[in-house]
């Protein structure tokens, strides 16, 4: 190996172990780094831009729920199912992701994932009831789950070490951006256009990346022997594991928890599922997914890591459209219009935070960003039943570069020294947790939101009952403001603006409870930060452990 010109290291594929030290025969001889070519950057990027239609479509259907269930003819309670199955089918397919790429190459599974993404998003525009929306979407979050973590992998399978935090820059930019701009894309695409064009925008790009994908990618080799040994059993029970908790955790709040006998039913099915996943995990020769990767301290702290940076930046995503379209009555443009915000932020920081990542050490950007999180959250609990964008701002602003400062050094110190013939597994399994993260947090959000605001709403009861003062002249200024108009009813009409005024003031207050819960754990959880060794990046990742 030593004797082969630079010209012929960059035609020759990298294994499994590309960029490792199994790149070099003679001993002494220092690792082979791979080759930078344009080929493999437009790979590189159309794997990318893969991920991000793929992350984009949990939350561009957000804003327009209401759209899709008059469209569909279903029900406020039916309607949630068009995002829940998205996510449902691809927190399944995300870990398994690495055991397909690794038996299938990543040409191969990415390519069919493109493909098939395509397809389901061309049949979600074409679904006229409930039940198609549900399957076509399902199959829309299954085929493009195995997207993500591909991307992740190969970023650090193509790339030197000196330039990965720069690449980790482009991939994390993806990653937030995504959901973040998510609502944004969708309200003004069903303002201007119509639901349909949701998943139709999908079909031009998601055929050019797949294209890109089949032609350009050369990064790895199957092993189709792998297929032969494909845990059926580790594979319905991971689907029975994760499909049934990530169920329980979207419906949870709205079913009122353990009140309800599917979320029973499917709470213990998780644990059951989860009993027999793990079990088969650590016992099958060929572990469907392998979990001896937590094995190192940085994969496992920074897995951590980044399941409560999913708490922040799905959390977050969906508080911010809570507010504006339950407090200020905000339709899904205006909605998109004001959170904006965080993704110009997060696009402005991108190329500061890869530049800082090789001169600063990573776990100080982590520390940064969990206080600057912290911080945005801080700023809110002051907030009022009148803000609006001005006042959301900072806020906004402060979490985009933030968010950018978590994820870009998280990735890094998780995955980079991670042995190559492990990253794939690791990849996804290091996306799972992120996904997870997100769906804890918007249980516990939820959950939260509505106790506090029971609880608000009863203490404010006590100041507008009869025999208050100033509630009764509060009532009776209104009575008198609707009487020209509504006459004998003004009296009653006040009472409801009145009550609504109540239900509105105790939901914000509730938002300001949450603020303080959030700005206390992303402060919490700096404490770990410590425990990651900082990775050398000059030097090639080792072959194995």
């Amino acid at each position: 190996m030593s004797d082969r010109s630079t010209a012929d290291l960059a035609r020759v594929p990298p294994g499994p172990a590309a960029g490792s030290s199994s790149g070099s025969s003679g001993a002494g001889n220092p690792p082979v780094e791979p080759q930078v070519t344009a080929r493999r950057l437009i790979a590189f990027f159309a794997l990318v831009f893969g991920m991000f239609m793929a992350i984009l479509d949990i939350q561009i259907v957000s804003s327009s729920l209401a759209e899709i269930q008059a469209g569909l003819s279903a029900s406020p309670d039916e309607i949630s199912w068009v995002q829940t199955s998205y996510l449902i089918a691809e927190v399944i397919m995300i870990p398994l992701s690495g055991f397909l790429a690794r038996a299938m190459s990543t040409r191969v599974l990415f390519s069919i994932s493109a493909l098939g993404f395509t397809l389901a998003s061309a049949l979600c525009a074409t679904a006229t009831t409930l039940p198609e929306m549900i399957t076509y979407r399902a199959l829309q979050g299954f085929i493009g789950g195995g997207m993500i973590p591909t991307a992740f992998a190969a970023a650090y399978t193509i790339f030197p070490r000196r330039l990965q935090p720069a690449i980790m820059a482009v991939v994390g930019l993806t990653v937030t951006l995504a959901p973040t701009i998510g609502p944004t894309v969708g309200g003004y695409l069903t303002e201007l256009m119509s639901w349909h064009w949701l998943f139709l925008i999908n079909i031009v790009p998601g055929a050019a990346a797949t294209l890109l994908a089949w032609t350009l990618v050369d990064f790895d080799e199957p092993d189709y022997a792998l297929l032969k040994k494909l845990d059926y059993v580790a594979l319905a029970a991971m689907a029975m594991f994760l499909g049934s908790l990530e169920y329980v955790l979207e419906e949870g709040a709205k079913d009122d928890w353990f009140q309800d006998a599917t979320i029973r039913t499917l709470s213990v099915t998780a644990v059951v599922g989860g009993v027999l996943f793990f079990w088969r995990s650590f016992t099958a020769e060929t572990p469907l997914v392998d979990l001896r990767v937590y094995r190192d301290r940085n994969f496992a702290v920074g897995s951590i890591l980044t399941f409560i940076m999913g708490i922040g930046l799905y959390g977050m995503t969906y508080l911010y459209p809570v507010f504006l379209g339950r407090v200020r009555g905000y339709d899904s443009l205006q909605i998109g219009e004001t959170v904006f915000v965080s993704g110009l932020f997060m696009f402005l920081t991108a190329p500061v935070v890869g530049i800082l990542s090789r001169r600063v050490d990573p776990r100080y950007l982590i520390a940064m960003g969990f206080c600057g999180f912290a911080l945005s959250c801080a700023d809110l609990t002051w907030i009022t039943r009148d803000w609006a964008f001005w006042e959301l701002f900072v806020p906004q602003a402060l979490r985009g570069c933030s968010l950018m400062l978590c994820m870009v050094p998280i990735n890094v110190v998780s995955l980079a020294t991670m042995p190559p013939p492990m990253l794939k597994n690791a990849s996804g399994l290091f996306n799972l947790m992120r996904n997870l993260g997100g769906a804890f947090g918007l249980a516990f959000i939820n959950t939260f939101l509505n106790e506090r605001q029971d609880l608000h709403m009863l203490r404010l009861r006590e100041h507008v009952v009869w025999g208050r003062q100033v509630a009764e002249e509060r009532l009776s200024s209104m009575t008198q403001s609707f009487s020209g108009r509504l006459g004998s009813d003004a009296e009653l009409a006040a009472i409801k603006q009145l009550a609504n005024q109540v239900r509105s003031q105790g939901l914000v207050m509730s938002f300001i409870d949450l603020f303080w819960a959030l700005s206390i754990l992303f402060v919490a959880i700096v404490i770990l930060v410590p425990l990651v060794k900082r990775p050398q990046l000059g030097a090639a990742a080792p072959a194995g452990h």
